[in-house]
């Protein structure tokens, strides 16, 4: 067939050959009869063949006809698909990302730049920040209330999930200023594995294992003081002299305030807070969109 052929021409030859009538097809294409003979004359011409055979009784297709018609709906039927996923590409270019956070990342600016890098892209789209409890270690991702968060690695069930690592911050303890250790400039976390530790709810799973710093206590268990869910609590939990807790550097100023201070400890490593999401929306353009000014805001670019 000539590349000349519009989508127009075969809707219209579609159209008379599934009614075989031409007024019939006419108003099905909401034309004049004469402009719908005219375009299928005009179909014929160039396609150097005659496609149906008319009369005063009745329109029957011709040889020509019949093999054209099923390639016809073909084209016509890829034609309204590839339409579809244009219009869906659109509407996810004006919806709304949701993007769930247990703390924020303040580190410097970072929200409001990834949010100018993102927009700058993206100008119909939205952002709707979720603030969620520490007991959702993913911060909205397991049960679909984000479509990408802010967290702390590792993440339970971290087969399910894709993530961009942001930031790698040492570990500091979060203590009462009255606490005999807090008169130290650093801490050996040896010195801490008899102190009572603040611990994330069990539903956190192994995020609540690496701030309890399993990994580094040599298989004794540790002393659980307390359980805490946010910010506030940690901080009204120290106070109390409910316990200790290992907090990045970068989260230190949500809880070092009167009664509280930190200290740098040896012997564990460092955090990382990371963007995450759903590995099947790894492809969504919003998705990919924002781990990209993500990326950028913390200088990963092409990481």
């Amino acid at each position: 067939m000539t590349t000349d052929v519009h989508s127009r021409d075969l809707r219209y030859f579609v159209a008379v050959a599934e009614e075989l009538h031409f007024t019939r097809a006419a108003e099905r294409l909401y034309v004049s009869q004469p402009a719908l003979s005219k375009q299928i004359r005009a179909l014929e011409g160039q396609l150097g063949v005659e496609l149906l055979r008319r009369d005063r009784h009745r329109v029957a297709l011709t040889a020509a006809g019949e093999a054209l018609l099923p390639h016809a709906r073909q084209v016509l039927a890829a034609l309204a698909e590839g339409a579809a996923a244009v219009e869906a590409a659109k509407a996810a270019q004006r919806s709304t990302l949701v993007v769930g956070m247990s703390t924020s990342p303040g580190r410097g600016g970072m929200l409001p730049a990834i949010r100018s890098r993102f927009t700058a892209a993206h100008p119909r789209a939205g952002i709707r920040l979720r603030q969620v409890s520490w007991d959702d270690p993913t911060a909205g991702l397991a049960d679909g209330s984000a479509d990408v968060a802010f967290v702390w690695l590792p993440l339970p069930g971290e087969e399910r999930y894709a993530w961009t690592v942001l930031a790698e911050e040492p570990r500091l303890v979060a203590l009462p200023d009255t606490h005999p250790l807090a008169a130290r400039a650093g801490i050996d976390f040896a010195d801490l594995l008899d102190e009572p530790f603040l611990a994330l709810p069990k539903s956190a799973g192994p995020l609540r294992d690496y701030w309890l710093a399993l990994d580094d206590r040599a298989g004794r268990a540790p002393r659980i003081g307390a359980e805490i869910a946010g910010a506030e609590e940690t901080y009204e939990a120290l106070v109390a002299g409910l316990g200790v807790c290992l907090v990045a550097s970068g989260n230190a100023p949500l809880i070092t305030r009167e009664g509280v201070t930190t200290r740098p400890v040896r012997g564990v490593g460092p955090s990382r807070y990371a963007l995450a999401w759903r590995r099947e929306d790894g492809d969504r353009p919003l998705v990919r969109a924002y781990a990209e000014a993500c990326r950028a805001t913390a200088g990963l670019a092409g990481s």
